[in-house]
């Protein structure tokens, strides 16, 4: 059965890190994903992990009763320029070290290229997993990659052909509800194009830009390249929960004991509580009924 994580950012402003796997216990979730925090693992900057505190992560959650899902970092992994690429390898090459030692098997992250220059951060991507991959592969760890809004793929079906380039089962693809409509708007073909390498999905919900003849959300001047999304609770934006539940459940990653489903919403922090309850609630409901056809 699939494992359903709670992504924290919401209690950044309350809680001291170490608290995290308590209070996702008390809100209802059994799994934890860790994301980037400034005393863990802070976005484009090399871990703050020392074996004591490495220690001290594995009391927190275990005294919760809860287990870590999988690690959420993020680095200049595909990066155009090569010093910042380099030094995306080291820290996450020290990332990979950490899972190990934390005992979690799966790294969730995105490609953190740039859109503007797709060709050089698509050569730098794959010069990165040259390197990463033999240390996923040693680890037995996987690692799964989201297209994230303004990277170099954002298309979910052109960055399952980038993930295939790689040939390798230690690599799989995260489906962000809240970036269904970056993606293309194709639930079900990039549910299909995925297959077995679907290993993760966000639930959060989102507006769809496109709407009103691209003018829902206005920005300016006309023309800024700018990506808006949101991570809403599910049902307060535009993506289809009928069919992103019942397209999980129809290839079977609802059943499967490898993968997870991350309630992941940032924009209700004024109320973290009744937002993770309500995405709770929702998600089981979500996936009752797509079990019901």
């Amino acid at each position: 059965m699939v494992k359903i994580a709670y992504d924290p950012t919401p209690l950044h402003s309350e809680f001291e890190f170490l608290e995290f796997p308590r209070v996702t216990a008390e809100l209802g979730f059994e799994w934890i994903q860790l994301t980037p925090h400034p005393d863990f693992l802070p976005f484009f900057h090399h871990p703050r992990v020392d074996r004591e505190l490495i220690a001290a992560v594995k009391k927190s959650v275990t005294d919760a009763g809860i287990g870590i899902s999988s690690l959420l970092p993020v680095h200049r992994i595909s990066w155009p320029d090569e010093q910042q690429r380099l030094a995306a390898v080291r820290n996450f090459t020290r990332i990979i070290e950490i899972a190990a030692e934390l005992d979690v098997r799966v790294i969730n992250t995105e490609f953190s290229g740039r859109p503007e220059r797709e060709e050089d951060s698509e050569a730098g991507f794959y010069a990165t997993m040259e390197v990463l991959l033999p240390l996923l592969e040693r680890e037995g760890i996987t690692l799964n990659i989201d297209p994230h809004p303004d990277d170099f793929v954002e298309n979910g079906v052109e960055a399952l052909r980038i993930i295939r380039g790689l040939d390798s089962d230690r690599v799989g693809f995260v489906y962000v509800g809240s970036h269904t409509f970056h993606y293309g708007d194709e639930i079900t073909r990039i549910v299909d194009t995925a297959g077995a390498k679907l290993n993760v999905a966000y639930a959060a919900d989102s507006f769809d830009h496109h709407r009103s003849h691209g003018l829902r959300y206005i920005s300016n001047p006309p023309g800024n390249a700018v990506r808006i999304h949101q991570h809403l609770n599910i049902g307060d934006g535009d993506v289809n929960w009928g069919e992103y539940f019942g397209e999980l459940n129809r290839v079977g990653f609802l059943d499967r004991d490898d993968t997870i489903l991350v309630s992941n919403v940032f924009a209700e922090d004024e109320d973290w509580r009744g937002s993770a309850k309500h995405q709770l609630e929702t998600i089981h409901a979500g996936i009752a009924a797509a079990k019901q056809g």
